[in-house]
């Protein structure tokens, strides 16, 4: 059996069939899939669809949160899509404090912050369906204020 020269690898089990023999094996240095292409560990969807998944449905974006490690892509979305669920709850709570104590003092202004409360539901849909959209589409839309907290949670 002869040995092969330095620097290249003889090609094994490892190897996929028909790699050449100095190719990379299966991911590259850095470690991890980072695109909206590759899959999760979520059943095997692609992270594009499950990323997408996420905003409408909390439950799946809590469980990429906590399962996958590989795809930085699902992770910045599932963070995004819970850190937004989280802001509107915020808003919306503070919205009915003040619709509570305009409403003593008028029944015009209670009214007034009911129609801003229901223009406010109205906002948060249209968020969530554009964020998913956005994330399908495999682009790396980011949210103000809390789109840069989502990144630098995905890099960790």
């Amino acid at each position: 059996m002869q040995n092969p020269p330095p620097g290249q690898q003889q090609q094994g089990y490892g190897s996929p069939y028909g790699t050449p023999p100095n190719s990379p094996m299966m991911q590259p240095p850095g470690g991890g899939d980072t695109g909206p292409k590759g899959k999760t560990a979520l059943g095997g969807l692609d992270a594009n669809l499950a990323s997408a998944l996420g905003y409408p449905i909390v439950i799946i974006a809590i469980i990429m949160m906590v399962t996958e490690k590989q795809n930085r892509f699902a992770r910045f979305n599932a963070m995004q899509a819970l850190l937004l669920y989280g802001t509107m709850i915020v808003i919306y709570i503070g919205l009915l404090i003040l619709a509570v104590i305009f409403a003593m003092m008028s029944s015009t202004l209670g009214t007034l912050i009911g129609l801003v409360i229901m223009l406010f539901g109205l906002g948060c849909f249209g968020a969530v369906i554009f964020c998913a959209y956005k994330a399908y589409q495999g682009e790396w839309f980011k949210l103000p204020a809390i789109g840069n907290i989502a990144e630098n949670f995905a890099k960790k």
